[in-house]
């Protein structure tokens, strides 16, 4: 078992300042005539300290908010999409692709960061009271506290709400309505925390007209029918398993209920037009269904599965996942006549049904964990695969995934658990095709972990994993990290292996790519085999994260993966397996393999002369000679590595010609006859022998059809003018074998029952198509065979649909490539297919399929012969089907096909202006997505590159304003696609991965960084009623001042930095200010200061700073100034709002040194104002008795607080407290603001604040990123004294021009810092540096005049 779950870090808890969601009761009533809904929800919350409770929601009408009962205060924020003003700035920044793709960037970010805000904040403090009934309150609490456990705040609250538009997250068409769970929709049609950290149970009521069906997450309770004219009826749903918001789906519509004969928790539920469709579909159902709970011995988590069919347009997916239900698209619903669905909808739906297990059921616990869930759900289906399916089929699917992630892994972003490819990226990294090869390595890790310690074994880990979920104590979350101590204890794998087996292929990328090749030793009976191993990522992509892993065996070379790799060698004796390939160390390897079997000693028999070794003279040829001379002359029939797909690896094998022959003819393992397949279509020379060989596998009925499909192309591949056409005559002669009647010649009607021969036959005429002639035309003979089967095509007397088969043909035309003399079989060909066009548009076919591959083959033929046929002419013939009666499929089939002519006759920029045309056109959420993903490839076949002026500027801000338009809000999937568009026509990879946020700061629109601030504003609101606990705020602020003062007069002598900080100004900087007045007189006044801090003109403003730097610097004051800059992420610091410190070289300070104040209110030195307006920060001289006036300080610093970007740099990152902008924690950066408002709290005494101290150096000392950071630290102060050095012996020279450049080259480099919780998104400019060298008394040091001017906007 596992070992006890510590409790969880407090920067990992949820993201809305503590606030839980206890339970939450959904009731909606929904008007489908009006497209209507309205209701309510109840959340019993437990309410954190600060009193309010941020929940997510948009798209609602709030009509009022109750908190046990009462009415309260609320604030509702809704998102806003597309700026006028964005447009125009667009229009001015905009020029070339790659500040196209930035600007993209830096919309989509900003957009997905404002989806992490809560919007909807309710207060649920309780009200107004006097100021002792407080006190008495508070001292109750403390006793209450003290004696016993900690109470938490839980209020019950309601909302009373109604759905404005039902776009995003939920839908209506015509009669029905359904959810989708696309990336935080859910808040889209409740007010939830839409995160899924958040878990909860759910009571739900859903009440619809009398003829409707409401399906809901959970078990079906009961229905209560109204006395209403009309009547209605109330549907009411439980679910008891806690789940996230985005579980929580909804379908409503006349449906047909089927439930399951086999299963009394199953229902099947489909609209009236599929019930004979799904009769046949889930009648396999109940065997995955059983089988999921025997392989993981537990019964069903959730006390009911309901699959819901709906209308193909209707859904965003193909599936959508829910609790206890799933939402599928009707076109995966087959009747007993389609053959070629059947297969991938049963995966389809296995998979749907893991999720609940592994997603719904066990939850990740982090971002980072998502893909062991992913992965576990896709093995569990991979088992079903292998019982039900195969296991030729399960290894077939496994063998080709994995060739699709060795090419593709080869950047962070398929890097499986980094906070860079989670965390950074808000979940888009399961979207797109990074997505599918996330999955898929997903699972082939998982399943390289099951081969190392048993099928047995990994059997329990999930056993275990789902028994303490149903446990007294139910654990429902799942991390890698306890997964790699399942592995350990459970599967029995050493804890060295696993320390090297999780950071190498989860947390990093890059698959091993192995180079083999191997001699034998006669004498010796050895085989020398000669790797070399190489990685598919490049080196640059997978350093950064191996850097870090100080486990890792290989430091200062090649990075290798833990493990050894078996080489299978097949003698004449039997098979032997040798373990003996290390994937670690050396690159270059030559391992020596020990024979078993041995030679007879005989002669070889000299072949005749004129004749060939086997007696043979025409299948053979010198490449024969040499391969039966080597298989005489050796006891190896062939070799194989990683035989068992132990390893996630690619792997170029080199043997003689004839092991490979051996190897497709004697191995029955489906992926060494594809392996075999794969290296002889690629040999350079064929020979006949290696075409009869793939013949007779071609025409073995006994071989897995999905091979025998590989074999039929490699055929097409070899056939050409120098093996005189062997493939396609082989080709066409097994084809008429089984399908043409050899009296007339002709094909014989269809018979279908025999499904893999089926296959086999479906491929065939593609396969043929595919053909090609030395001038790259098709031969004669290929386009007169497809044209006569797609003539005398005759379905009579076939139990089964040849809808499929048809669809292949059709396709197969359009891969001919037409000659001169083939070009006379053009018009017949064509007339064929507008002949299926029009019988398809009486009688449509299954999905449409048949018109689908009729537009596309017409639209590769137009492409391929521009120059006979009129591109017109084809255009006006699809545009009808773009018409909005055509179901979807044809519909996006025909605008696709549109895009690529436009491309092709008009370039990529008139083909992007009519993408946005058709996707603001595209009424269907699934065929925007269609389209998006079509106009990602058109921009990859056309390559990015700034030099490429194809582009107008004006076709890039149209894809930003899309990118920021409602239509993206509502489809993530499509938002997502359109950031790949702009990041593909830049030549940069489709994903968020690696994109700099530095950069991102001056495109953002500054919303981000203001709505943070909302929830901020919105607590001072609520605490300006409450008297203020007077004395120890009043305290607090004096400490915080003089920190503050400490951080300007600080002493450095070069050892400190420069540091200007200025923070942003948010919207409402009355609300963001503190709710009281605390007003402190300070002697001494500085007229100067006071001047500039109560002036309120815009104008440009200037900063001074007078330095003058001493010789001497106690060491007292030395560490005084150490302390000073450790002290932003103090304690006085968090009572604080967002306030500016600038930190400069000062003179030394008598410990007698007394400073002062301009006289003005706390609250008007750190003040933050509206938008775009100026901010002021005055800060008096500091005077010192025995230097005079010459060595005081003026500091006066107006800047405008739309042009300023900071970036937030904490000494101390063990700090829970503080926020660094460059990796924002989104946890804390969220309500940093509203916990620097939140009620005074008393400071620590000095004992305390030094244990504290204590006990963080300690634990600074043991951490390796702190030890870094504070060498780091000392390297940088090390420069910067000698930097400041050489500024001291540089003054001494006459030339007053070389310091002032010094001292600019050294402001320059200075770093803006902030103290904790002030908001980023600001710049600082510093527009002039100027220095002079002035004599003092008793120094060398020179004296700057240092001016920044900051500029302002109008």
């Amino acid at each position: 078992m596992a070992k006890p779950r510590k409790p969880k870090n407090e920067e990992t808890k949820v993201e809305n300042s503590g606030a839980v969601v206890r339970h939450q009761k959904l009731c909606l009533s929904i008007d489908m005539e009006k497209h209507q809904i309205y209701g309510y929800t109840e959340l019993e919350i437990a309410v954190p300290d600060i009193g309010i409770v941020g929940l997510h929601a948009e798209n609602l009408g709030i009509e009022s908010v109750l908190v046990d009962g009462e009415p309260t205060e609320f604030e509702y924020y809704p998102h806003n999409h597309q700026n006028v003003e964005n447009e125009k700035r667009w229009r001015s920044m905009v020029s070339l692709p790659s500040s196209a793709a930035d600007a993209a960037a830096a919309v989509y970010i900003s957009a997905l960061e404002r989806e992490l805000v809560p919007n909807l904040l309710i207060n649920c403090c309780k009200p107004f009271k006097g100021l002792t009934d407080q006190i008495e309150q508070l001292n109750l609490e403390n006793k209450l506290d003290s004696s016993a456990e900690p109470k938490q705040n839980v209020k019950l609250v309601r909302i009373d709400y109604w759905v404005e538009k039902a776009e995003a997250g939920i839908h209506f068409d015509g009669n029905a309505l359904h959810t989708d769970n696309q990336i935080r929709r859910a808040r889209c049609w409740f007010p939830c925390i839409d995160d899924s950290t958040q878990r909860c149970c759910y009571d739900l009521e859903f009440t619809v007209s009398q003829n409707l069906i409401a399906v809901s997450a959970g078990s079906l309770l009961y229905q209560v029918l109204s006395k209403d004219d009309p009547p209605r009826k109330t549907y009411v749903y439980r679910l008891d398993v806690p789940v996230s918001a985005k579980w929580i789906t909804l379908a409503v519509a006349p449906f047909e209920v089927l439930p399951d004969h086999h299963q009394s928790l199953m229902s099947h539920i489909c609209l009236p037009a599929n019930v004979s469709k799904i009769h046949n579909t889930v009648e396999f159902f109940h065997n995955a269904f059983s089988h999921y709970e025997t392989y993981l011995d537990a019964k069903f988590p959730f006390g009911s599965y309901k699959q819901v069919f709906l209308a193909p347009e209707m859904a965003v997916s193909s599936s959508t996942f829910g609790a206890a239900m799933g939402i599928f698209s009707s076109q995966i619903l087959y009747d007993e006549k389609v053959i070629d669905q059947a297969i991938d909808t049963s995966i389809k739906l296995s998979f749907a049904l893991a999720r609940q297990w592994f997603g719904v059921y066990i939850t990740p616990e982090l971002p980072n964990d998502e893909w062991l869930l992913d992965g576990l759900a896709g093995f569990l289906t991979d088992s079903f695969i292998k019982k039900f399916l195969g296991n030729n089929e399960a290894r077939y699917r496994r063998y080709k995934a994995n060739c699709a992630v060795c090419k593709a892994d080869d950047s962070g972003a398929t890097a499986l658990s980094s906070s860079a490819s989670c965390k950074d990226l808000y979940g888009t990294q399961c979207i797109g095709i990074f997505g599918k090869i996330r999955s898929c390595k997903s699972v082939a890790i998982l399943q390289m972990l099951e081969k190392q310690m048993g099928s047995n074994f990994f059997r329990k880990i999930l056993q275990n994993i789902i028994s303490r979920a149903q446990g007294a104590s139910p654990v429902r979350t799942l991390s890698t990290k306890e997964f790699r101590h399942f592995a350990n204890k459970v599967g029995n794998l050493e804890r060295p292996f696993l320390k090297e087996f999780f950071p190498r292929w989860v947390g990093t990328c890059g698959c091993p790519v192995l180079r083999m090749g191997f001699s034998y030793s006669k004498r010796k009976n050895i085989v020398e085999l000669a790797v070399l191993r190489d990685c598919t990522a490049k080196p640059d992509s997978r350093t950064p994260v191996l850097s870090s892993n100080t486990d890792s065996e290989n430091r200062d070379g090649d990075i290798g993966w833990p493990g050894m790799m078996s080489i299978r060698v097949h003698e004449l004796d039997g098979m032997y397996d040798h373990p003996i390939l290390p994937m670690a160390g050396d690159a270059w390897q030559l391992l020596e393999i020990q024979c078993h079997s041995k030679l007879a000693a005989r002669r070889a028999l000299k072949p005749k002369k004129g004749s060939k070794p086997d007696g043979c003279d025409d299948n053979g040829d010198a490449v024969a000679v040499l391969d039966m001379r080597s298989s005489m002359e050796s006891p190896l029939s062939w070799i194989r590595a990683d035989p068992e797909m132990e390893y996630l690896a690619e792997i170029h094998f080199n043997q003689p010609v004839q092991m490979w022959i051996n190897q497709l003819e004697k191995d029955g393992d489906v992926v060494a006859q594809a392996q075999a397949i794969a290296a002889l279509e690629a040999l350079p020379h064929l020979s006949f022998n290696v075409v009869n060989t793939l013949n007779n596998f071609l025409s073995d009925s006994k071989a897995f059809w999905r091979v025998r499909i590989e074999a039929a192309y490699a055929l097409a591949n070899t056939a050409s003018e120098e093996t005189d056409w062997a493939g396609l005559l082989h080709l066409v002669k097994f084809y008429k074998s089984r399908r043409f009647d050899e009296n007339i010649g002709l094909p014989r009607p269809n018979d279908f029952r025999d499904f893999s021969e089926y296959f086999v036959l479906e491929a065939i005429p593609h396969a043929v198509a595919m053909v090609r002639a030395a001038d790259n035309k098709s031969p004669r003979e290929a386009v007169e065979f497809v044209l006569q089967l797609l003539k005398y095509n005759d379905n009579n007397g076939n139990p089964y649909s040849d809808v499929f088969w048809l669809a292949a043909l059709v396709q197969s035309v359009g891969e001919l490539e037409f000659g001169q003399q083939s070009i006379l079989f053009l018009s017949s060909l064509l007339k064929r297919i507008d002949r299926l066009l029009q019988f398809d548009r009486l009688m449509p076919s299954y999905n449409g399929i048949l018109t689908i591959s009729c537009i596309r083959t017409l639209t590769q033929i137009a492409l391929k012969l521009s120059g006979f046929i009129s591109l017109d002419q084809v255009v006006k013939l699809i545009k009808p089907f773009r018409d909005f009666n055509t179901i979807w499929q044809v519909r996006v089939e025909a605008s696709r096909a549109l895009l690529d002519l436009e491309f092709h006759c008009n370039g990529i920029d008139s083909a992007l202006s009519l993408f946005i045309k058709s996707v603001e056109e595209e009424p269907s959420l699934r065929g925007q997505v269609k389209l998006g993903i079509h106009a990602m490839r058109i921009c990859q076949i056309k390559g990015g590159s700034d030099s490429n002026h194809e582009v107008d500027t004006v076709t890039l801000v149209a894809l930003l304003n899309l990118l920021e338009s409602r239509i993206a809000f509502n489809n993530v999937f499509l938002r997502h696609h359109l950031f790949g568009i702009l990041q593909i026509l830049a030549g940069r990879a489709p994903t968020l991965y690696g994109v700099p946020r530095d950069k991102l700061l001056l495109l953002g629109d500054g919303e981000t960084s203001d709505q943070k601030n909302v929830f901020a504003s919105f607590v001072t609101e609520m605490r300006r009623a409450e008297p203020p606990v007077d004395v120890p705020n009043l305290s607090q602020d004096n400490l915080a001042v003089r920190d503050a003062s400490k951080e300007v007069d600080c002493v450095a002598n070069g050892h400190a930095e420069n540091i200007l900080a200025v923070p942003e100004a948010p919207k409402d900087a009355d609300v963001i200010s503190n709710s009281h007045e605390r007003k402190m007189a300070v002697p001494e006044a500085s007229k100067e200061a006071d001047t500039v801090s109560n002036s309120y003109e815009r104008k440009l403003a200037v900063v001074k700073i007078r330095v003058k730097q001493s010789t001497a610097t106690s060491r007292a004051d030395e560490a005084d100034n150490r302390t000073i800059e450790k002290s932003q992420g103090g304690n006085h610091e968090n009572d604080r709002g967002a306030s500016s410190s600038v930190s400069v070289d000062a003179p030394q300070r008598n410990s007698a040194e007394a400073v002062s104040f301009s006289n003005h209110n706390i609250e008007e030195v750190n003040s933050c104002h509206d938008h775009g307006s100026r901010m002021t920060a005055s800060i008096g001289s500091a005077k010192l008795p025995s230097e005079g006036d010459n060595f005081g300080k003026e500091l006066q610093c107006t800047a405008d607080s739309s042009k300023v970007s900071m970036h937030l740099q904490p000494d101390d990152p063990s700090s829970p407290s503080i926020i660094q902008d460059n990796n924002v924690d989104a946890d804390a950066q969220k309500f940093a603001s509203l916990q620097t408002l939140s009620v005074a709290r008393h400071d620590l005494n000095g004992k305390e604040k030094k244990e504290k101290k204590d006990r963080e150096k300690k634990r600074n000392r043991e951490d390796p990123d702190y030890l870094e950071k504070k060498r780091l630290k000392k390297e940088k102060k090390r420069k910067e004294k000698e930097l400041a050095k050489l500024l001291g012996d540089e003054a001494k020279a006459p030339s007053v021009e070389l310091v002032a450049k010094k001292e600019e080259s050294n402001i320059k480099n200075a770093t803006a810092q902030l103290k904790p919780f002030e908001p980023s998104g600001s710049k600082v400019t510093i527009s002039k540096v100027a220095a002079k060298p002035e004599p003092s008394e008793g120094t060398t040091a020179p004296k700057f005049r240092i001016k920044i001017k900051s500029r302002t906007q109008n």
